[in-house]
């Protein structure tokens, strides 16, 4: 949002004086603010979701006292989550993923960047790191 309101104060508004005149390149500038502060706005917005997966995952152990078996639950659900990954990625909504517990796409780099779903994988040794700290054997 504030992005399209640079951007069109720059068009628009510009300079008053015109003598001083920024021409083409606030126009520039302004077009690239547009484009590149909603993408910059969405990764942060992302990465703090993933963060927030581990904060979520971490508080669950502590209040459980169970780490490993939170550690478990999840590679179930990675498990169940590979068997239905082809039906997963032709029945749900892409606007709806943030809900669900795993990330329902497999994807490259691009799809992962963007995605709100931490790898199961770094939650589960995030999980086993913490029931190591808490003195369980895994």
């Amino acid at each position: 949002m504030i992005a399209e309101m640079a951007f069109w104060s720059n068009l628009f508004g510009g300079s008053n004086d015109e003598e001083e005149g920024g021409g083409i390149g606030e126009v520039i500038a302004s077009v690239l603010l547009l484009i590149l502060a909603p993408i910059a706005a969405m990764i942060i917005q992302m990465a703090i979701s993933r963060s927030r997966e581990f904060a979520a995952d971490k508080t669950g152990a502590e209040i459980s006292g169970c780490p490993l078996c939170l550690a478990r639950a999840l590679e179930k659900l990675e498990m169940t989550a590979k068997q239905l990954t082809p039906v997963a990625e032709r029945e749900v909504n892409p606007g709806t993923a943030h809900m669900l517990i795993l990330n329902p796409f497999r994807g490259d780099f691009i799809a992962k960047l963007f995605s709100t779903h931490p790898p199961t994988e770094e939650r589960i040794a995030k999980l086993l790191e913490l029931a190591k700290r808490m003195g369980q054997v895994y």
